[in-house]
């Protein structure tokens, strides 16, 4: 019986012959393997080393030399498949943390956290990264930037759109050159997948069995794996956002900047959240010292150590300082002087009045609402200054009072600056927004409870609502 290598021997022979007479290549020819392979000796592939009847006994692998050859081939249909080249000038290098306008600190804070997040992966290649916020932001130009890190390191990759992977795997169901089967499993095998917009594909049944199929073979295996999206995880499905969720695993980044291609966007006006304009007049100037009320000394004394408090944070906003007081104390207008001051300084603080605040976030879950919850979220969570008018929890939903305390935890954490006025006493406030509260390392209050309401005709005497419920407030007192 004729063995294996005999075979082999007498079939390179021939192809040998057929290439000398007629100046053609056969397709197992010698471009296959290296002619000088003394493996192989050129055909390209080798018998397996296994005796007689056992499984893989007759079956062929391929040599050594032609591996590299292959994965070569392999990663330049994959470039090609992936049309990296359109992507040619989104690098790591010129990705742009300023926009193309005059952008917000916070924004540039945000794109430099972003892009480093990004390179740090692109270097290791570890877990999954998942790059989330709104269009324009720059999270495909960060997606393509890893794709061409790992080729330049030869490491093969898939960067695809979600839709053109899809349309990519459905076309392997009559292409020629690679099977579905085949296809599929180097989708969920690769070394790298990054798939761009994830989210933007179409619903179907069958596209969304494939995406979950991929993502979950790659989440229990542990696969690298980035993901852009422009929806939040409540959006996308269930079985997949599960797995976004984990953060054993991935790393979320939540990208809060303007569309970088619409400059305009980019202006220190863009701030859509923030209503600092309509209390443009509320300045340190223009706040009424009240002399002419005749107030009590107490009276005169908290709204004086009001004022230098208020004055002294804009100069240098640190920490946290809380103005507690009744209505229509002039708690606001401190808080929006603070405001206006500091945007003078070209700044732009976030001044926003707390239930206007939840109208607005809840307002994101609207299926006609151009933003998410999570962009706006962390446009409040990180603004430069934020502004919190009307802290009120006495009545609050369960749900107000949850976003409330992330926002003033996540604050306190930071140790971002921050301005609150409260009509509240400390034992009305919510026990968890209250214990970041009386943290008088970081935080200054600033009772106003003994001034009584402005009233524009000053031969009426306005009584203090919380007078005596201010005595055992538990504020601490801050002399002046």
């Amino acid at each position: 019986m004729e063995s294996i290598d005999d075979i082999l021997e007498r079939a390179r022979k021939k192809i040998s012959v057929q290439e000398k007479t007629s100046g053609e290549r056969h397709v197992l020819g010698a471009d296959i393997g290296d002619p000088n392979c003394p493996i192989c000796h050129g055909i390209g592939f080798i018998a397996r080393d296994v005796p007689y009847g056992e499984p893989g006994f007759g079956k062929m692998d391929v040599c050594p030399c032609r591996k590299a050859k292959i994965e070569q081939e392999e990663n330049e249909k994959l470039t090609q498949d992936s049309n990296l080249d359109s992507y040619s000038e989104m690098t790591f290098e010129n990705f742009n943390v300023k926009g193309r306008g005059q952008i917000r600190q916070e924004y540039e804070l945000c794109l430099k956290m972003a892009r480093d997040h990004a390179q740090k992966f692109a270097k290791e290649r570890k877990g999954w990264l998942l790059l989330t916020g709104n269009y324009g932001t720059g999270k495909t130009h960060l997606a393509a930037a890893i794709a061409k890190v790992a080729l330049a390191d030869h490491v093969a990759n898939i960067f695809m759109p979600v839709p053109d992977l899809m349309d990519w795997l459905r076309a392997s169901f009559t292409s020629p050159s690679q099977s579905y089967q085949d296809r599929f499993q180097q989708i969920c095998t690769i070394p790298l997948l990054i798939l761009d917009d994830l989210g933007s594909q179409s619903s179907t049944d069958w596209v969304q069995e494939k995406l979950y199929q991929i993502l979950n073979y790659r989440y229990v295996n542990r696969l690298p794996t980035v993901i852009t999206t422009n929806n939040t995880l409540k959006e996308l499905d269930g079985r997949i956002a599960s797995r976004l969720e984990d953060p054993s695993l991935v790393m979320k980044v939540v990208i809060s900047a303007p569309d970088y291609r619409n400059p305009a966007s980019n202006s220190l006006d863009s701030n859509t959240l923030s209503t600092l304009h309509l209390y443009r007049t509320r300045t340190f100037d223009t706040f009424d010292s009240r002399i002419r009320e005749n107030l009590s000394e107490e009276a005169s004394e908290q709204l004086s150590h009001a004022y230098q408090a208020a004055f002294s944070f804009a100069q240098n906003p640190a920490g946290w300082l809380i103005f507690a007081g009744s209505n229509g104390v002039g708690k606001t207008h401190l808080a929006a002087a603070i405001g206006n001051f500091r945007k003078q300084l070209m700044e732009e603080p976030m001044f926003v009045v707390v239930p206007d605040l939840l109208d607005h976030l809840r307002a994101t879950f609207s299926p006609v609402s151009t933003t998410t919850f999570d962009i706006e979220f962390e446009k409040v969570k990180n603004a430069q200054l934020l502004i919190l008018d009307h802290l009120d929890t006495a009545c609050a939903t369960p749900w107000a009072k949850e976003k409330l305390y992330q926002i003033v935890n996540y604050r306190y954490q930071a140790e971002l600056p921050t301005v609150i006025t409260t009509v509240l006493t400390i034992q009305e406030i919510d026990p968890n927004i209250r214990s970041r509260l009386i943290d008088f390392q970081i935080c200054q209050i600033v009772q106003m409870f003994q001034v009584p309401m402005y009233s524009k005709n000053p031969g009426i005497d306005i009584l203090p609502k919380r007078t005596k419920r201010a005595e055992g407030s538990g504020f601490r007192r801050i002399k002046p």
